[in-house]
């Protein structure tokens, strides 16, 4: 039985640290190696309709329990850490007692979450999500502004429950914790406990991380909260604790089609929030612009294989890992209500180069889709716009123009719209201060050309 704990520790830890790497890369390289282990999250394969990574799950769930909050999730981990501290500093004079669970709580914070989902509100949603979660605080305890504290309150909330009460948050908090803790609770194998072997001695509840081991009210397991950790099998000396079959078929168990049915329709509001993510905005195009002296964009710029503000913000989980690898620092995690932490694309430190499509390969959710180098360059994500009172008449935007969309005309710029890509090179490389001559406005729904 310590075998099974010694697996799912080496094959969390190969997790946790793949993933940690890959937000903390700024090589481009680990994401030839370890980019799909982002795609195997459940709600960026709900959002991406990775229909394979969804029912590998679910399947998962169905015959083991909980494994992937434990193994696939590094939330999860990073949970388990906090509390494996917890041990080293108080070792057993604070040991893990049963708490009743939550349900209320945990169905609240779902249907909140779904609804958020559906209403196109993700930005606010993915901010419990664990996936996401995990990935903000890594790439933003450096950062700064609004990212960086978002990091750091993540950081200390989770951290002190996991700390204090172990997989807490997991199982009160979680919208894909207390999604699997649905299905989980009908898993076929799971943690068991014969009655007629135990002791009563509570050392397995004591080690408990997610609190759901009853002793003293019926010597029980809540398969819905157990994250099949498997510490609580190396503490029991008598072997009243086993992980198996947890069903049998003259157990006289009842079956309960009420949760059944909860499960079947909470399956069908997540599939009904992919499709609604699916959906494309057809209306939009270039925003109309007003004479200003400072270049604000009315319409966001968004990734290269985006295809539309529609489909990025309904699928994007503000992960921030397209950020991490972005080697021109171009994309930034938005301060604004409205997109919260999404990224949109901003030319002060580079611009988009024609030959890199790593974002288009990370993304785990499809809010950025993969394009090749030869699709890129005929995708228009945005126009350039001039403001000719603050043109130097310098000709930098015309020379840099990868698309060969901007002449000089009588010594200013004009721009031919039909070939701009809206990469930014031209905005980033004029010099006119303090107020750049020309910007790029955003599309509404990306163009091909």
């Amino acid at each position: 039985m310590k075998a099974l704990k010694v697996i799912r520790i080496v094959l969390a830890a190969l997790m946790l640290f793949g993933i940690t790497a890959l937000l903390l890369d700024t090589t481009g390289v680990l994401r030839h190696y370890l980019g799909w282990m982002p795609k195997m999250q459940l709600l960026p394969a709900v959002l991406g309709l990775n229909v394979a990574v969804i029912v590998a799950v679910m399947a998962v769930t169905v015959l083991l329990g909980r494994v992937y909050c434990s193994i696939i999730c590094p939330m999860g981990i990073f949970q388990d850490i906090f509390a494996w501290f917890h041990k080293i500093i108080f070792g057993k004079k604070r040991p893990y007692r049963y708490h009743k669970p939550q349900n209320w709580l945990r169905y609240i914070v779902l249907a909140i979450f779904v609804l958020l989902m559906l209403a196109g509100l993700n930005q606010i949603a993915v901010l419990i999500a664990p996936y996401s979660a995990y990935a903000r605080m890594v790439t933003g305890i450096h950062a700064s502004g609004v990212l960086q504290w978002v990091a750091i309150i993540t950081l200390v909330v989770i951290g002190v429950m996991s700390f204090a009460m172990g997989r807490l948050w997991c199982n009160t908090i979680c919208p894909v914790g207390s999604l699997l803790g649905l299905v989980s609770k009908y898993s076929l194998f799971g943690i068991k406990i014969d009655a007629g072997k135990c002791v009563g001695c509570h050392k397995c509840e004591h080690r408990c991380k997610a609190m759901c081991i009853d002793i003293d009210g019926g010597k029980t397991v809540d398969g819905s909260r157990c994250v099949n950790c498997f510490t609580c099998l190396s503490e029991c000396k008598q072997g009243a604790i086993s992980f198996g079959k947890k069903w049998k078929a003259d157990s006289g168990k009842p079956v309960d089609d009420s949760r059944r049915k909860f499960v079947a329709g909470t399956v069908a509001v997540g599939a009904a929030m992919a499709v609604q993510a699916q959906e494309q905005k057809l209306d939009g195009g270039l925003a109309i612009l007003a004479d200003k002296s400072v270049p604000e964009r009315k319409t966001p710029l968004k990734p290269f294989g985006a295809r539309s503000l529609k489909n990025f913000g309904s699928r994007c989980t503000s992960c921030q890992l397209c950020v991490s690898q972005c080697p021109e620092h171009v994309l930034r995690p938005s301060t604004k209500m409205a997109t919260l932490l999404q990224p949109e694309m901003s030319y002060d430190q580079g611009y988009c180069r024609m030959a890199c499509t790593r974002c288009s390969e990370v993304c785990p959710a499809g809010a950025i889709q993969p394009i090749t180098k030869e699709e890129k360059t005929a995708i228009s994500i945005g126009c350039a716009v001039v403001l000719k009172d603050n043109c130097i008449g310098c000709g930098n935007c015309a020379r840099h123009c990868p698309s060969e969309a901007i002449q000089m005309v009588d010594g200013k710029p004009a721009v031919n719209e039909s070939r701009c890509l809206g990469c930014g090179a031209c905005e980033y490389y004029c010099p006119a201060r303090p107020v750049t001559a020309i910007y790029v406005e955003g599309r509404e729904i990306h163009a091909e050309i």
